[in-house]
């Protein structure tokens, strides 16, 4: 018997690169009771070691220089054919663990390490160990037991390959695979061998705790006992679904499981297909009435915890009775079949589309609270709009309209049934109103929605009114400090209402086509503006207007342009035109051929929102582009989010190598300034720099930031610089003098969002965190500086000292030293100095003529 002494004593030895890795499992081995742990960082000297050792177990890391762990499992097979050595392998690449079995490993462990999970592969493969050296010491009679159950493996391989299901046998005692058939051999793609060094549990034959309640006598499998499971491939492209029958048979001194596995993935598909004939529509491919209902079900379960609404849009065709008896059944059917593509594509990807019978469809359209009713709205003007274009029935037009109902969960129902009902009745009062409309079934709605018209009467006579007027949003050089030019921005002053901002009014001018005459008035006035304040001396002020896709599609962008710069006599240079990705797809050939003669007038293109539409470089080649403007959505976050951050500075680094600017709009704090700046942004728009403002307080803000200096920003780039993160005061203070003693420039930040801000604002070589603190922990902030600021050497400084923190850590690659409260100072003092050395060393200093021109310049 093997006894828990035996496991203790075990002969363990453990092969990594990585140092810190090493001492960590060593450190784990060894306070869980192992008493003979051994370790090399160099692999080339594992099979001597082991030639001298007898290892009973090798933990073995793939990836190593000079050798990797499959060169070390290819050295171990001689010595192999004498005992059996379990190697257990460890790697970060799921992708690479067929291959560790393939080559010789017994089992594997990813990378970062669950301790639980460690301790119990290793013990797990050091008993069969340790039973393969028990039964080798049997000597002759154990060899001759040996040969008499190969005997009867033999025996059964006959009857085994004779089946095509994949048969398994397997040691009872030990969970080893003892054979296979031909049949598991084709169905999983492995060799005989390969599938013989591969565990059961890991296979996916059974749990081991499974197993070994089938190889116990009080609870055998019974015949009709038929488990199904997922069978692992060797191509590692997903799974075989079997069913398995277990027994267990007795052959003299062995007792052994048999496993037999049937293929069932045809009926699994069989399945599926019924499936899906009862839930979707013959005809359409829609889902049908009962699923339609089944999936609003789910929705508002789903919708019940989030405070989230649904809409439920019933749609019906106007005339399609008239339609369908005239040109008959078969026509009819092909219409319901176009009509329900041209839904299907014109509908969002969160939307769910169901026919319910006839010429009956409905929606679920899942909104948030804020969104009220005018997504709603928004979505049944699309499906309008879908029904425009006349259809083609095998050669005869036909045009159609639809009427719809609009009922809300919860304002007006809470069960599926009801709310499908109330949207049915709303849609016969669209009908009744006229067709080729929507209702809504709450009143309340219904006034919103004539709000809505009231709104697009007021807009049509806003321009003829003069209640339009432009403001203008500074932009700043990052270079200079001065203002480099503004944005103009839409205002609608409505009688009654005061000022109205853009947001509430310009979708519904896109919308309607009213956008096209207020782009051209737009451009007019901004054109005014510039020859009023060259006028005033408030001169070489740039004005960017925004130019929207309707505007190439219907308007006469060119002809407005040209007519605006020569009524008031401004040099073109001084006009900028922002599109969006979207804007600029919308007629590819037509957008070029207007934009190369603009850019040969000597207008400024600028792509707004960039990163949020196409963001495809082909276009970036094809139009003549000048300037591109990071979207907000990846500004307001840049200081702190890691992804946010990459993908601005990736879009200032491409823009640069293409010879355009880049401008950052929505900036509002110093450090998103800073960061943009040290990254060599361009531009900046946004709160930190000026709000939006009437024509007389712009010319006003242009002329004070002109009547001011420009003074560079110190270069602090060589200045030995250190931040310390930590939420105790009392910490914070007592490190800042320590560290003020070596001259140091010492920043302290109480929470990672302070430690982010000083990181954006001051260029710091070694960072000092405390593990545990609220929000964000140690870690989690590190890992995050790491993407951020790789550069940086990074130390945990925490009263915490347990292995998981550690463990945490070094996975992640976030930290240079773990050091832990209370601290030594003199000790504390060393290692910082080596760190600053340690970055010294693999940066050295910077040096001011080794800058780009552009930034000396600057």
């Amino acid at each position: 018997m093997i006894s828990p002494s035996d496991i203790r004593r075990a002969r363990i030895l453990v092969v990594d690169d990585e140092p810190v890795n090493v001492q960590l499992l060593e450190f784990l081995l060894k306070t869980t009771g192992y008493e003979n742990v051994s370790s090399t960082t160099d692999p080339r000297q594992v099979p001597s070691m082991h030639l001298q050792h007898r290892y009973d177990l090798i933990i073995l890391d793939l990836q190593m220089p000079h050798m990797d762990g499959f060169q070390v499992m290819e050295a171990l097979k001689p010595m192999e054919l004498e005992s059996w050595l379990p190697v257990l392998v460890v790697t970060a690449e799921p992708d690479k663990k067929l291959a560790a079995l393939e080559a010789g490993a017994r089992d594997f462990i990813g990378k970062p390490f669950d301790t639980v999970e460690v301790l119990t592969r290793i013990r797990n493969l050091l008993e069969v160990r340790l039973f393969h050296q028990e039964s080798r010491d049997y000597g002759a009679r154990m060899e001759r037991k040996v040969r008499e159950r190969t005997a009867e493996l033999q025996r059964f391989r006959g009857a085994m390959d004779a089946t095509a299901d994949a048969i398994f046998l397997v040691d009872a005692r030990n969970m080893a695979m003892l054979d296979v058939s031909d049949g598991a051999c084709r169905m999983l793609g492995f060799s005989r061998e390969a599938l013989l060094r591969i565990d059961p549990v890991a296979l996916g034959l059974a749990e081991r705790g499974q197993l070994e309640r089938y190889a116990d006598d009080a609870s055998q499998p019974r015949e009709h006992d038929i488990v199904e499971t997922e069978l692992l491939r060797a191509d590692g492209q997903g799974s075989v679904p079997v069913e398995i029958s277990w027994q267990l048979q007795q052959l003299d001194q062995m007792r052994m499981l048999i496993a037999v596995a049937r293929d069932i993935s045809e009926r699994i598909h069989a399945a599926q297909r019924l499936k899906h004939i009862s839930n979707y529509d013959s005809l359409t491919g829609l889902p049908n009435r009962t699923l339609f209902f089944q999936t609003l079900r789910d929705t508002i379960e789903l919708v019940q915890d989030k405070n989230w609404r649904i809409a439920v849009l019933f749609i019906t065709l106007d005339r399609f009775k008239v339609i369908n008896d005239s040109l008959g059944p078969a026509l009819g059917d092909e219409l319901l079949r176009q009509f329900s593509t041209r839904l299907v594509r014109s509908l969002h990807h969160r939307d769910s589309l169901g026919r319910l019978g006839g010429d009956e469809f409905a929606l679920i359209l899942t909104t948030k609270p804020e969104d009220k009713e005018e997504e709603a709205a928004s979505v049944a003007n699309e499906v309008r709009e879908a029904l425009r274009a006349p259809f083609d029935l095998n050669g005869q037009q036909a045009a159609l309209t639809a009427s719809i109902g609009i009922a809300m969960y919860p304002d007006d129902a809470v069960d599926p049934g009801t709310l499908v009902k109330y949207a049915d009745v709303a849609m016969v009062r669209a009908r009744e109103a006229g067709r080729d409309g929507y209702r809504f079934f709450t009143q309340g709605m219904n006034v919103q929605v004539l709000a809505r018209l009231d709104l697009e009467l007021a807009l049509r006579g806003a321009i003829d009114g003069n209640q339009f007027e432009l403001h203008y949003q500074p932009k700043l050089d990052l270079n200079t400090g001065r203002v480099s030019g503004v944005e103009a921005l839409l205002r609608w002053r409505r009688p009654g209402f005061g000022l109205v901002y853009p947001a509430e009014f310009v979708p519904v001018m896109e919308e309607n086509g009213m956008v096209v005459r207020a782009g051209s008035w737009i451009i007019d006035e901004a054109c005014r503006q510039i020859a009023a304040w060259n006028k005033q001396g408030v001169r070489d002020v740039r004005i960017a207007v925004n130019v929207s896709s309707r505007q190439f599609v219907e308007g006469d962008l060119e002809g407005d342009i040209r007519s605006a710069l020569d009524k008031h006599h401004v040099e073109p240079g001084l006009l900028e035109l922002e599109l969006t990705e979207s804007a600029l797809m919308s007629n590819f050939e037509h957008t070029v051929e207007v934009l190369e003669s603009l850019k040969a007038l000597g207008i400024r293109i600028a792509i707004d929102d960039f990163g949020t539409g196409y963001s495809s470089l082909a276009y970036l080649k094809r139009f003549p582009i000048d300037k591109l403007k990071i979207d907000i959505a990846f500004v307001r976050d840049i200081t702190t989010n890691p992804d946010d951050a990459a993908i601005a500075l990736a879009i200032i680094s491409m823009a640069h190598s293409l010879h355009m600017q880049v401008i950052a709009e929505g900036v509002e704090s110093r450090a998103q300034m800073a960061l943009l700046r040290r990254h060599f942004c361009d531009e900046i728009q946004g709160f930190h720099v000026s709000r939006a403002l009437p024509p007389a307080e712009l010319g006003a803000f242009v002329l004070d930031n002109r009547s001011q200096p420009a003074r560079p920003a110190a270069d602090d780039r060589n200045v030995q610089t250190m931040l310390v993160v930590d939420d105790d005061v009392d910490v914070l203070a007592a490190l800042h003098r320590l560290f003020r003693r070596d001259n140091y420039r010492v920043l302290t930040a109480a929470t990672p969002a302070e430690g982010f801000e000083l990181l954006a604002l001051y260029h710091v070589q070694v960072i000092l965190c405390d593990q545990r603190m609220p929000v964000m922990s140690g870690i989690e902030f590190l890992s995050k500086v790491k993407e951020m600021y790789p550069d940086t050497i990074r130390i945990i400084l925490s009263g915490y000292t347990g292995v998981e923190s550690v463990l945490d850590s070094i996975n992640r690659g976030a930290i240079y030293r773990f050091y832990t409260k209370p601290w030594n100072d003199n000790e504390l003092r060393d290692n910082v100095r080596l760190a600053f050395r340690q970055y010294w060393l693999t940066h050295g200093p910077f040096d001011d003529r080794k800058k780009p021109r552009d930034e000396r310049a600057a």
